[in-house]
C-alpha cells in the first residue's frame, strides 16, 4: 500500500517497544518504522517533501506543530498533534487521540451526553479526552488534579463533593506497570456510576477497572482507543476508510497476545502437563510457580513446608505470584493451594483467563505433595477448596481424559 520512497511511522526521542509497527503492518502498511530523533534532527525530518504519514509521541506533540502547513479543529482545541499527514502537498497535524476516545467510549456503550465526568490528571492524553467529551455533549466535566486550581480543575480532596459523577476516566499513568493494582480513587464512594474508561492498557485490567468489574459497572480499557487512533491515522495516511470491524479484531487480537493463561486444580491434576502441551501448541512460555517458589526459597517445597512451615510458603507463592501475575502472555502453572488466599485473585485476575483443571481424586498424582497424604485426605481437601476453586476459575475444564484434550479444550475456549 504504501508508495516507494515514501515515509511512514512513529517518530520520537526515545521509543523503546511500541504497538505502532504492529497494528500499521497489521493494516498493511508494509513501509512503517520508528523513527527515533533529537530534537536538532526534528525539522528537517519533517519537512521532508516525501513524509507520507507521520504518528508522533511525547515529546515532539507539540514541537511539530510550527512545522506544519495546516492544524486540524481538534489540534487547534488541544494544542498537539499525535500524527502527521500530507495531503495535496501540504503537511497536516491532526489529533487521532480524540478519535480512539470516542469509539472507545461507542463501542463500550458509555453514554457521556448531558452527563458529569471526572476525569483524573491533566496532561496531554486528558486535553484529548476533554475534546472528545465536548464532541459527544459531556455536562459537567471535572479535571481532578494533585494541586487541583480554578474551574474545571478540582483537587483530590474536593472528590466527596462529586459522588454524584456518572462517569469516571483515568488518564494518569496510576496503575500501569509496574504499579499493577493501583487506583486513583476508590469507585465505592460514588453514588451511580454508569461508566468506568482507564486508558492504561497494561495491565489488562488496572485496579480501577478491577473495582468497576467488582461493582458491575461498565468499563474498558484503553486498548481499544490505541487500535481506533492507529486505524484513523491509517486512513489520513491513505486517504482511505477502514470498517471499525477491524478495529474490534485487532483489538480482541492484542487482548489476547496479552492475556495469560492460567491454570489451577488439585495438586496432580494435570496442570504441569496441559501447561507444556500449551506451550508447544502457542509458543508461549511456562511459569511453573512452585518452581518459582522454590528459586525465591532457595530450596524444595517439600523442605520449607517441614523446615518454615505452610504460612511461610503461602506468603511465598503470594509473592511469586504478584510477579508473575503482571506478565503478559504466558502461561502460568499453579500450586493447588494457590486459591486459598484470596490475596491471589486480583494479581491473577488482572492479565489472566482462569483455567481450573477438575479431576477425578482417584487418578490424582501423591508423590512428592506434602498436603496429598492419601485418598481421604484429597477428598476433605477437595471439599474445603471446591468454593475456592469455583472463585477463581473463570472456566473448568474436566481433565479425565488425556492432557491433549484438556489442552484443546482451553485452546478452543481461549481462541473463541
Amino acid at each position: 500500500m504504501s508508495v516507494p520512497d515514501t515515509i511512514y511511522g512513529l517518530l520520537g526521542e526515545h521509543l523503546g517497544h511500541s504497538f505502532s509497527p504492529f497494528l500499521h503492518h497489521a493494516l498493511g502498511d508494509e513501509a512503517y518504522r520508528l523513527y527515533e530523533l533529537p530534537v536538532q534532527e526534528l525539522e528537517a525530518f519533517v519537512k521532508q517533501e516525501n513524509i507520507g504519514g507521520l504518528n508522533v509521541t511525547i515529546p515532539y506533540k507539540e514541537t511539530v506543530l510550527p512545522f506544519a502547513d495546516e492544524l486540524s479543529p481538534a489540534v487547534e482545541a488541544i494544542g498537539a498533534a499525535n500524527t502527521l499527514y500530507r495531503r495535496d502537498g501540504r503537511l497536516i497535524a491532526e489529533n487521532t487521540d480524540v478519535l480512539g476516545f470516542l469509539y472507545l467510549l461507542d463501542a463500550n456503550r458509555i453514554d457521556v451526553d448531558g452527563k458529569k465526568v471526572l476525569v483524573f490528571g491533566s496532561g496531554g492524553a486528558c486535553k484529548a479526552v476533554l475534546e472528545a467529551l465536548r464532541r459527544k455533549g459531556a455536562g459537567e466535566v471535572l479535571v481532578v488534579s494533585r494541586r487541583g486550581g480554578d474551574a474545571p480543575l478540582i483537587s483530590y480532596d474536593e472528590l466527596p463533593d462529586h459522588t454524584d459523577a456518572d462517569v469516571v476516566v483515568n488518564t494518569t499513568p496510576v496503575g500501569m506497570y509496574p504499579d499493577n493494582l493501583a487506583s486513583v480513587t476508590d469507585l465505592s464512594r460514588f453514588d451511580h456510576l454508569s461508566g468506568v474508561i482507564d486508558i492504561v492498557y497494561n495491565p489488562l485490567r488496572t485496579g480501577l477497572l478491577l473495582q468497576a468489574e467488582a461493582l458491575g459497572i461498565p468499563h474498558a480499557n484503553g486498548l481499544g482507543m490505541l487500535v481506533a487512533q492507529a486505524v484513523r491515522a491509517h486512513e489520513f495516511f491513505f486517504d482511505t476508510n477502514i470498517d471499525d470491524r477491524v478495529i474490534e479484531d485487532l483489538t480482541a487480537k492484542l487482548t489476547r497476545n496479552a492475556t495469560n493463561l492460567v491454570l489451577i486444580g488439585m495438586p496432580g491434576s494435570g496442570k504441569s502437563s496441559v501447561a507444556k502441551l500449551l506451550s508447544e501448541k502457542t509458543g508461549r512460555e511456562v511459569v511453573e510457580l512452585d518452581r518459582a517458589i522454590e528459586e525465591a526459597a532457595g530450596k524444595p517445597i517439600p523442605a520449607i513446608f517441614a523446615e518454615d512451615g505452610e504460612d511461610v510458603f503461602r506468603d511465598l507463592e503470594s509473592s511469586c505470584i504478584a510477579a508473575a501475575g503482571a506478565r503478559n502472555g504466558v502461561i502460568l502453572s499453579l500450586g493447588g493451594g494457590a486459591v486459598t488466599r484470596e490475596r491471589n485473585y486480583l494479581p491473577l485476575h488482572q492479565n489472566g483467563r482462569i483455567y481450573c483443571l477438575k479431576r477425578d481424586l482417584s487418578l490424582l498424582a501423591m508423590d512428592g505433595r506434602p498436603l496429598s497424604k492419601d485418598l481421604d485426605t484429597l477428598r476433605t481437601m477437595e471439599q474445603e477448596r471446591a468454593p475456592m476453586y469455583e472463585r477463581f476459575a473463570d472456566v473448568t475444564v474436566v481433565n479425565d481424559g488425556t492432557p491433549e484434550d484438556a489442552a484443546d479444550a482451553i485452546l478452543k475456549d481461549f481462541q473463541s
